[in-house]
Protein backbone atom coordinates (compact mmCIF):
# COMPACT_ATOMS: atom_id res chain seq x y z
CA UNK A 1 0.00 0.00 0.00
CA UNK A 2 0.93 3.56 -0.14
CA UNK A 3 -0.36 7.04 1.68
CA UNK A 4 0.02 10.06 0.12
CA UNK A 5 -0.99 13.92 1.17
CA UNK A 6 -1.07 17.23 -0.71
CA UNK A 7 -1.20 18.90 3.09
CA UNK A 8 2.30 17.94 4.09
CA UNK A 9 5.38 16.03 3.14
CA UNK A 10 6.47 12.53 4.57
CA UNK A 11 8.47 13.55 8.04
CA UNK A 12 8.16 16.93 6.94
CA UNK A 13 6.56 19.58 9.12
CA UNK A 14 2.41 19.85 9.14
CA UNK A 15 1.38 23.44 8.54
CA UNK A 16 -0.53 25.09 11.21
CA UNK A 17 -3.49 25.33 9.51
CA UNK A 18 -3.80 21.31 9.86
CA UNK A 19 -2.80 21.58 13.73
CA UNK A 20 -5.36 22.26 17.17
CA UNK A 21 -2.89 25.44 17.99
CA UNK A 22 -0.24 27.73 16.60
CA UNK A 23 2.58 29.27 18.19
CA UNK A 24 1.92 32.81 19.66
CA UNK A 25 4.70 35.11 21.27
CA UNK A 26 2.37 37.12 23.50
CA UNK A 27 0.62 33.80 24.39
CA UNK A 28 3.12 30.85 23.48
CA UNK A 29 0.25 29.52 21.35
CA UNK A 30 -3.17 30.52 19.99
CA UNK A 31 -5.89 28.05 18.76
CA UNK A 32 -5.51 27.54 14.89
CA UNK A 33 -8.14 26.15 12.12
CA UNK A 34 -7.67 22.39 13.28
CA UNK A 35 -8.54 20.85 9.31
CA UNK A 36 -7.92 17.44 8.54
CA UNK A 37 -5.17 16.79 6.26
CA UNK A 38 -5.74 15.99 2.71
CA UNK A 39 -5.25 11.98 2.35
CA UNK A 40 -4.93 9.63 -0.45
CA UNK A 41 -4.45 5.86 -0.39
CA UNK A 42 -3.84 3.32 -3.29
CA UNK A 43 -2.21 -0.57 -3.84
CA UNK A 44 -5.20 -1.98 -1.33
CA UNK A 45 -4.50 -5.26 -1.54
CA UNK A 46 -7.02 -8.15 -3.15
CA UNK A 47 -9.44 -8.73 -0.71
CA UNK A 48 -9.95 -5.51 1.40
CA UNK A 49 -13.35 -4.64 2.29
CA UNK A 50 -12.87 -1.10 4.22
CA UNK A 51 -10.07 0.89 5.77
CA UNK A 52 -9.76 2.73 8.84
CA UNK A 53 -7.31 5.65 9.53
CA UNK A 54 -5.29 5.79 12.76
CA UNK A 55 -3.52 8.91 13.89
CA UNK A 56 -1.31 9.06 16.68
CA UNK A 57 1.49 11.05 18.41
CA UNK A 58 4.58 8.97 19.73
CA UNK A 59 6.60 11.98 21.31
CA UNK A 60 3.79 12.54 24.12
CA UNK A 61 5.28 13.19 27.49
CA UNK A 62 4.67 10.18 29.62
CA UNK A 63 4.21 12.94 33.10
CA UNK A 64 1.60 15.69 32.98
CA UNK A 65 3.35 18.12 35.85
CA UNK A 66 5.59 20.26 33.62
CA UNK A 67 3.18 20.45 30.30
CA UNK A 68 3.04 24.15 29.70
CA UNK A 69 4.38 25.19 32.83
CA UNK A 70 6.20 28.80 32.75
CA UNK A 71 9.89 27.84 33.81
CA UNK A 72 10.19 24.24 32.95
CA UNK A 73 10.84 22.50 30.16
CA UNK A 74 10.32 18.97 29.23
CA UNK A 75 13.03 16.80 28.53
CA UNK A 76 13.97 14.64 25.44
CA UNK A 77 14.94 11.69 28.09
CA UNK A 78 11.53 11.91 29.62
CA UNK A 79 10.04 8.18 28.49
CA UNK A 80 6.94 8.88 25.90
CA UNK A 81 3.24 7.59 25.57
CA UNK A 82 1.08 7.64 22.74
CA UNK A 83 -1.67 10.23 22.25
CA UNK A 84 -4.53 9.16 19.73
CA UNK A 85 -5.41 12.21 17.24
CA UNK A 86 -7.47 10.52 14.56
CA UNK A 87 -9.94 7.32 14.51
CA UNK A 88 -11.93 6.75 12.24
CA UNK A 89 -12.94 2.87 10.96
CA UNK A 90 -15.51 1.53 8.58
CA UNK A 91 -14.54 3.33 5.61
CA UNK A 92 -15.65 1.96 2.00
CA UNK A 93 -13.19 -0.32 0.31
CA UNK A 94 -13.92 2.37 -2.78
CA UNK A 95 -12.78 5.13 -1.08
CA UNK A 96 -9.26 6.09 -1.44
CA UNK A 97 -9.14 10.11 -0.29
CA UNK A 98 -10.24 12.59 2.17
CA UNK A 99 -10.20 15.82 1.53
CA UNK A 100 -8.58 18.35 3.97
CA UNK A 101 -11.16 20.14 6.29
CA UNK A 102 -13.63 17.94 5.28
CA UNK A 103 -13.55 15.64 8.71
CA UNK A 104 -12.88 18.97 11.03
CA UNK A 105 -12.35 22.55 9.99
CA UNK A 106 -12.09 24.26 13.69
CA UNK A 107 -11.67 23.56 17.50
CA UNK A 108 -14.79 22.77 18.86
CA UNK A 109 -14.96 23.29 22.49
CA UNK A 110 -16.65 20.24 24.15
CA UNK A 111 -15.50 17.93 21.36
CA UNK A 112 -17.42 17.03 18.29
CA UNK A 113 -20.01 14.29 17.33
CA UNK A 114 -19.73 11.21 14.92
CA UNK A 115 -21.72 12.95 12.49
CA UNK A 116 -19.24 15.61 12.00
CA UNK A 117 -17.10 12.91 9.90
CA UNK A 118 -19.06 12.23 6.37
CA UNK A 119 -16.89 8.79 5.78
CA UNK A 120 -16.74 6.11 7.89
CA UNK A 121 -17.20 5.62 11.97
CA UNK A 122 -15.14 8.38 14.04
CA UNK A 123 -14.38 7.03 17.45
CA UNK A 124 -13.13 9.49 20.33
CA UNK A 125 -9.52 10.67 19.66
CA UNK A 126 -7.31 11.53 23.38
CA UNK A 127 -8.62 15.03 23.80
CA UNK A 128 -11.60 13.72 25.13
CA UNK A 129 -9.40 12.34 28.32
CA UNK A 130 -7.28 15.79 27.78
CA UNK A 131 -9.99 18.08 28.51
CA UNK A 132 -11.96 15.86 31.34
CA UNK A 133 -12.59 17.99 33.90
CA UNK A 134 -12.43 21.30 31.81
CA UNK A 135 -15.12 23.51 32.25
CA UNK A 136 -14.99 25.01 28.88
CA UNK A 137 -13.82 21.96 26.63
CA UNK A 138 -14.70 18.96 28.92
CA UNK A 139 -16.87 16.52 25.88
CA UNK A 140 -16.23 13.72 23.29
CA UNK A 141 -13.96 14.62 20.63
CA UNK A 142 -14.83 12.46 18.09
CA UNK A 143 -12.42 12.35 14.93
CA UNK A 144 -9.59 14.27 14.38
CA UNK A 145 -7.85 16.93 16.31
CA UNK A 146 -4.55 18.30 14.90
CA UNK A 147 -1.38 18.48 16.70
CA UNK A 148 -0.87 20.95 20.21
CA UNK A 149 2.38 19.40 21.84
CA UNK A 150 3.35 21.21 24.92
CA UNK A 151 5.28 24.13 24.58
CA UNK A 152 7.77 23.60 26.50
CA UNK A 153 8.99 20.20 25.24
CA UNK A 154 12.37 19.87 24.34
CA UNK A 155 11.62 17.61 21.08
CA UNK A 156 9.60 18.01 18.17
CA UNK A 157 6.68 15.51 17.53
CA UNK A 158 6.07 13.34 15.14
CA UNK A 159 2.41 12.64 14.14
CA UNK A 160 2.28 9.33 12.02
CA UNK A 161 -1.15 9.06 9.87
CA UNK A 162 -1.60 4.89 8.76
CA UNK A 163 -4.38 3.74 6.97
CA UNK A 164 -5.00 0.26 6.80
CA UNK A 165 -6.57 -2.54 4.67
CA UNK A 166 -9.24 -4.60 6.40
CA UNK A 167 -10.51 -8.10 5.48
CA UNK A 168 -14.09 -7.09 7.11
CA UNK A 169 -16.41 -4.24 6.09
CA UNK A 170 -17.34 -3.36 9.48
CA UNK A 171 -15.44 -3.56 13.01
CA UNK A 172 -18.03 -4.56 15.53
CA UNK A 173 -17.52 -0.52 17.57
CA UNK A 174 -20.00 1.55 18.45
CA UNK A 175 -20.15 4.35 20.87
CA UNK A 176 -17.48 6.42 22.34
CA UNK A 177 -14.93 4.20 21.34
CA UNK A 178 -11.07 4.85 21.47
CA UNK A 179 -8.01 4.39 19.49
CA UNK A 180 -6.88 1.62 21.52
CA UNK A 181 -10.17 -0.17 21.05
CA UNK A 182 -10.36 0.58 17.69
CA UNK A 183 -6.28 -1.18 16.94
CA UNK A 184 -7.99 -3.96 19.14
CA UNK A 185 -10.53 -4.92 16.74
CA UNK A 186 -9.10 -4.62 13.50
CA UNK A 187 -5.46 -6.28 14.90
CA UNK A 188 -6.72 -9.70 13.35
CA UNK A 189 -8.19 -8.25 10.17
CA UNK A 190 -5.32 -6.23 9.05
CA UNK A 191 -4.41 -7.09 5.14
CA UNK A 192 -1.82 -4.32 4.86
CA UNK A 193 -0.80 -1.06 5.93
CA UNK A 194 0.62 2.79 5.19
CA UNK A 195 1.78 5.59 6.92
CA UNK A 196 2.70 9.15 6.32
CA UNK A 197 4.41 11.01 9.09
CA UNK A 198 4.35 15.06 9.95
CA UNK A 199 6.73 16.90 12.47
CA UNK A 200 4.99 19.31 14.64
CA UNK A 201 6.41 21.56 17.58
CA UNK A 202 4.99 24.69 19.51
CA UNK A 203 8.11 25.64 21.22
CA UNK A 204 10.40 28.38 19.33
CA UNK A 205 13.52 26.95 20.62
CA UNK A 206 12.97 23.62 18.98
CA UNK A 207 14.39 23.92 15.16
CA UNK A 208 12.58 21.74 12.57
Amino acid sequence: MRVTSTSFNDQAVIPGEFAFAIKAPEAHISLSSNKNPELSWGEAPAGTRSFAIICHDRDVPSQADQVNQEGQIIPASLPRVTFYHWVLVNIPASTHQILAGTHSAAVTPRGKTTSQSPIGLAGINDYTLWFKGDAEMAGNYFGYDGPCPPWNDEIPHHYVFTVYALSIERLPLSGAFTGAEAMEAMASHILDKATITGVYSLNPAVSL
